[in-house]
């Protein structure tokens, strides 16, 4: 039994081996490892693939979402419109300023925000509204920027899974105030550890986040703002600079085993028979599947038949942020977003990535379909 893993990099660093190694060597010989040329260079190449005027290395997508809200002046009382069905950083990143997040249920389709609820998720306290591009697909991203113009709300991309997709040939990052991403490693841009960065169009906007990142200092041992420690180290940095020009044709990879998912799930009969439900693409979306996320019936049983039979998968994500502990003061109960939950109970992500072969792709959904039969 040959084993089909959920993610596999090795291949990947086996492929660009030499790139790497010579950058990396050239970070060492310079011995120049916090910022400097190499995060500069990174950060215009990052912000030309993306079709923004900035982009800002920090040390993490999580910390792209905080720097971009504290540059907004996001603080204590505030309130943040997300969703609730998304890596927890989505919602903790209001937390950590004292913000309150709020949240709107999401599409059954897309599983991103619902954009048509988000009006009524607005108060005099909403300081922003965060869509998340999930699972590298963009939101609705035409309905959220109208409410946001309309209602003068900046609105915060979190394209941490997006990178490289597009929303009516428009960039994840490039559309928002700001567009936050991360590169760790399991993402389509992944560093050799974490790593992130903010895109923006907004001149003032670039240079204070330029200031927040290293303790709100623009001159040596001079604090504007109280910011943070989070600089995107120059290995890392190296390491992007290798992989960016090599992204597209990842992307296109993992496209074609979506691609191919699609049919053979549908040619087993898996899909007249509603066994699975196949991920939706949006109109005018451009989809980079950082993860095939399909609905299954039986799901946690699929799950345990696929383990034995040595098949990866993972459940992104098993609990919505508005049931999760840490905001049970928020006051949300079982039942308050109807989609997030069902989905939280019916989602499982299948191996994606881009050097899966034909017969991997095979044997997962015989597989599926076994458990099926």
């Amino acid at each position: 039994m040959n084993p089909v893993p959920l993610l596999d990099l090795k291949p990947q660093a086996a492929a660009i081996r030499d790139e790497i190694d010579r950058a990396l060597r050239g970070v060492v010989d310079s011995q120049s490892f916090i910022l400097g040329s190499e995060v500069a260079s990174f950060e215009t190449e990052l912000a030309a693939y993306v079709g923004a005027a900035h982009a800002i290395g920090c040390a993490s997508g999580t910390d792209a979402l905080v720097l971009s809200l504290h540059a907004l002046a996001v603080r204590s009382g505030d309130e943040i419109v997300t969703t609730p069905f998304s890596f927890f950083a989505s919602a903790s990143c209001a937390a950590l300023l004292g913000a309150t997040p709020v949240f709107v249920d999401i599409e059954p389709g897309t599983f991103n925000i619902d954009a048509a609820k988000i009006d009524d998720a607005i108060t005099f306290r909403t300081k922003a509204i965060v869509p998340v591009h999930l699972f590298g697909q963009c939101a609705a991203m035409d309905a959220i920027l109208e409410t946001g113009a309309r209602l003068g709300i900046p609105v915060i991309e979190d394209a941490c899974q997006a990178i490289g997709a597009t929303h009516a040939s428009r960039a994840a990052g490039s559309m928002g105030k700001t567009g936050a991403f991360s590169f760790f490693p399991s993402k389509n841009l992944g560093a050799f550890g974490d790593g992130g960065a903010v895109t923006t169009n907004d001149d003032d906007l670039a240079a204070r986040l330029r200031i927040l990142r290293v303790h709100g200092e623009r001159e040596r041992y001079k604090h504007e703002a109280i910011g943070w420690n989070s600089r995107l180290d120059a290995l890392q940095a190296a390491v992007l600079r290798v992989k960016l020009p090599h992204l597209d044709a990842w992307s296109s990879g993992r496209v074609a085993n979506a691609d191919r998912y699609d049919r053979l799930f549908t040619e087993a009969g898996l899909v007249a028979r509603e066994c699975v439900h196949l991920p939706v693409r949006a109109p005018q979306a451009g989809h980079i599947f950082n993860q095939y996320t399909i609905r299954a019936r039986q799901r946690d049983a699929l799950g345990v038949h696929l383990k034995a039979q040595g098949i990866g998968w993972g459940i992104y994500y098993p609990i919505p942020l508005h049931l999760q502990e840490c905001f049970g003061n928020l006051g949300y109960e079982p039942g308050d977003m109807p989609e997030a939950e069902r989905a939280s109970r019916e989602v499982l992500s299948l191996p994606i990535f881009p050097e899966l072969t034909p017969s991997q792709i095979e044997r997962v959904v015989a597989e599926i379909a076994a458990f099926f039969k």
